[in-house]
């Protein structure tokens, strides 16, 4: 398998389907979708959709179902990151390389974008279900919803901002990187599970491989943030310390953060070894996104 070649592959479906469930500029609202599809289309990794679509593969899923949902969580994370880079927020100006949605559109439409890209990414995943007449997609948007909010997602972004300029203990650190990171990663990997119709012990390697994968992730963005250089990341370097926020850097070390992703990679590995073959990609895709430098 030409590994970076498949990866080239979903990340082109996904933004095809986006493309088609993104509504065109048209009406008196018409700015609001110009808002939506700028920041759904400036350049991002794919990251979640292509785990999701990855998990199904994996799981020996068939059929076009997979595609709106997959289109759905990342419209989610896109909502999630216009959010974050408000002022009352992380208060960053630049997101991949471009000026951040509030910086073009400003902030009360930024914040009415992000609103809107949530609710279209139900509105996808209930039409999918509907139309499939699947429990198991009902199953999924049970998962992503949780992961998405106060229990999930949400959750992890309260403490992250309520936690800036104070002294934090590693759980607490632990609890905002497994809520405001890892959330939505795991449910990535179950939800594609699921759509496939995969069996327990299957969902709960990949459910485990999300955590691995999504701590590990979040910790090299803290090593990045401190190493890497705005031109690398395409956003500013330092910014954790800028807003007086924790980071596993911060608070163990740069040799120790390295040394933790390395034994969360070793994990995520381990999960994988039930699928054999079938688990090929997203081995691959662990190391690549593990190793990273931006």
């Amino acid at each position: 398998m030409n590994f970076k070649k498949e990866l080239d592959n979903k990340v082109e479906i996904t933004n095809k389907y986006l493309e088609e469930f993104l509504p065109q500029p048209q009406g008196y609202a018409k700015v609001i979708y110009d808002a939506m599809r700028y920041s759904s289309f400036a350049g991002g990794k794919r990251l979640r959709p292509v785990l999701m679509m990855s998990a199904f593969e994996a799981v020996g899923g068939v059929g076009e179902i997979i595609y709106p949902f997959a289109c759905a969580l990342e419209m989610i994370h896109t909502y999630s990151l216009i959010h974050d880079d408000l002022p009352a927020m992380d208060n960053d100006d630049y997101r991949r390389g471009k000026l951040t949605n509030h910086k073009v559109y400003g902030e009360g439409l930024a914040i009415l974008a992000g609103d809107a890209l949530l609710n279209l990414a139900f509105e996808i995943m209930i039409k999918a279900a509907k139309k499939h007449k699947s429990w198991e997609a009902i199953d999924a948007i049970d998962i992503i919803a949780s992961s998405a909010g106060v229990k999930g997602m949400i959750g992890g972004q309260v403490v992250d901002l309520i936690s800036e300029n104070k002294n934090i203990d590693e759980d607490i650190l632990h609890y905002i990187h497994e809520n405001k990171t890892t959330a939505i990663i795991q449910a990535a990997l179950k939800a594609g599970a699921i759509l496939g119709q995969g069996s327990n012990e299957e969902i709960k390697a990949l459910e485990r491989f999300g955590y691995c994968l999504g701590m590990a992730f979040q910790v090299q963005d803290d090593i990045l943030d401190v190493i890497s250089t705005q031109e690398e990341l395409g956003k500013p370097i330092k910014s954790d310390e800028r807003n007086g926020k924790a980071t596993f850097v911060s608070l163990k070390g740069l040799e120790s953060s390295k040394e933790y992703v390395k034994l969360l990679s070793q994990d995520a590995a381990h999960q994988l070894e039930i699928f054999k073959e079938k688990g090929q990609f997203l081995s691959w895709l662990s190391e690549y996104l593990m190793s990273r430098t931006y």
